[in-house]
């Protein structure tokens, strides 16, 4: 079975990892120990400490393998190096500003489902913006669907910069 490619910038990647290792040698040691404290306490079976323990090891447990997943099925482009291929085209990485019909202007980065801030502008390349403008070029007008409704933008600057 081929696992699905997960697209993220090399800065999500770091993030992920020091998220792991911190779980793999910080939370979960630690948590181990607590349960071991716990578990020398007595009878287990109304032991609250030590069911909390068992709970939030097998959280950690769960996050560790998802992290582990995802890393896995990476695929890590970094925005800069995305110029060279892309060209004037609209890919994975790049930073975009758009114009609506009113003529107020924002600027969104498209960036993988992992690192989706929309405070910082980052949509993730699957939404329903993200996809609209993926291959179109500056000057093209795109349409998509949004909560507010159809809206049509023209895409004023395509520009590859560093995302971290």
């Amino acid at each position: 079975m081929t696992q699905k490619k997960i697209y993220m910038t090399p800065g999500c990647a770091e993030n992920l990892k020091a998220e792991l290792k911190d779980l793999l040698y910080k939370q979960r040691p630690e948590m181990v120990d607590t349960v071991a404290w716990a578990a020398s306490n007595g009878d287990r079976s109304e032991n609250a400490d030590y069911h909390y323990g068992k709970k939030r090891l097998r959280q950690i447990d769960g996050r560790i393998r998802f992290l582990q997943g995802r890393l896995d099925s990476a695929e890590i482009v970094d925005p800069v190096k995305q110029r060279d291929v892309a060209g004037d085209r609209v890919l994975f990485g790049c930073t975009i500003t758009v114009e609506n019909e009113e003529g107020e202007e924002r600027t969104v980065s498209i960036v993988g489902e992992d690192e989706i801030d929309l405070n910082k502008g980052r949509i993730s390349w699957v939404s329903p913006l993200g996809r609209a403008l993926l291959g179109n070029s500056e000057g093209d007008l795109i349409t998509f669907k949004s909560p507010r409704g159809v809206e049509e933008l023209e895409i004023v600057k395509v520009d590859y910069i560093s995302l971290d």
